[in-house]
């Protein structure tokens, strides 16, 4: 299966910009898309929102994901650089990038390419989180010098994923369902022990204004 992602998230861009480009290249390479997986949706909302999660769910070994540009995969390098390593290496596919000219297939273990672009992302991504960590710690510096109480008020609960799904979560804990089966089983997405946090906080919340 080949498959042809296309994520637009400004009112300047477009869906058929997107899968006019995917098409010329295609054409130029004589391949044929199966399906393919559109979405106008910002990069800060979650990868199953983007639908990056249902494209990693559906490709298998020998399957090819093509897609216009880099930035429509995600919002950092980092996270572009996990998606493209799940696929690859995880998944075993083929991921090919028409703006960029990458083609990164795992059959090709031998490709100095592959490697060196892996290489480069992985670089430029470790380079991004020492940029991102230096400039918040500069922030909070900056913050605490002019006087201002850094952290959130004490008993404010941040918004969490689990947020819109919370009476069901609520309900089947209550119920007896072990955690792993309300993420396997009821939700489908979330991680053990982010969800135990998540209901030891707020289902103590919640039994203190009943």
């Amino acid at each position: 299966m080949i498959f042809g992602y296309i994520r637009v998230s400004t009112l300047d861009q477009t869906v058929e910009g997107q899968k006019n480009l995917i098409s010329r290249y295609c054409t130029e390479k004589k391949i044929l898309i199966d399906e393919w997986i559109e979405i106008e949706i910002s990069t800060r909302k979650s990868l199953r929102e983007r639908r990056i999660q249902e494209l990693y769910d559906k490709v298998t070994e020998n399957d090819t994901i093509i897609v216009s540009e880099l930035s429509r995969l995600g919002r950092s390098v980092k996270e572009i650089l996990a998606i493209i390593e799940a696929c690859v290496e995880e998944k075993r596919c083929r991921v090919i990038i028409v703006k960029q000219n990458i083609d990164i297939n795992p059959k090709n273990r031998s490709d100095m390419t592959n490697k060196v672009l892996i290489t480069i992302f992985s670089m430029v991504a470790e380079l991004e989180r020492d940029f991102v960590s230096e400039r918040t710690k500069e922030g909070l510096l900056a913050r605490k010098a002019k006087g201002i109480k850094l952290g959130k008020p004490k008993g404010v609960i941040q918004q969490s994923k689990y947020d819109t799904d919370k009476d069901r979560i609520f309900h089947l804990y209550e119920l007896g369902v072990p955690i792993n089966s309300i993420i396997s089983t009821h939700l489908n997405y979330g991680q053990y022990q982010s969800l135990k946090r998540y209901i030891k906080k707020r289902h103590k919340k919640q039994e203190t204004h009943v």
